[in-house]
């Protein structure tokens, strides 16, 4: 006999807060995160959201600083880091792009 649940499969909980904690973290001396959003992303296939961070720093490129965020295996319950990006935004300013979907 099968049984059905009225009750709806629960989403995880948002990874925004948890994500701005981990990347402080990772960003070291000499960075500051500044404003940052919150975007939902959707596809065919995958839910998630896209975060946008503005930093301010010195002597890191970006491109440096990509490969030390991609390398990092986030940890971050319900959900997958499915892509990161580094963009330089003038001398001293970057914004980091995260994507994230749910697992």
């Amino acid at each position: 006999m099968i049984r059905w649940s009225p009750a709806a499969p629960t989403r995880p909980a948002c990874p925004h807060r948890r994500l701005t904690r981990l990347l402080g973290a990772e960003m070291g001396a000499g960075f500051i995160l500044g404003n940052s959003t919150l975007r939902p992303w959707a596809s065919a296939n995958f839910v998630g959201a896209r975060h946008l961070y503005r930093c301010s720093g010195s002597s890191v490129e970006a491109r440096a600083l990509q490969d030390r965020l991609t390398a990092i295996e986030w940890r971050l319950p319900g959900h997958i880091v499915a892509d990161l990006s580094v963009e330089t935004d003038g001398p001293d300013e970057m914004i980091i792009e995260i994507l994230t979907v749910e697992d």
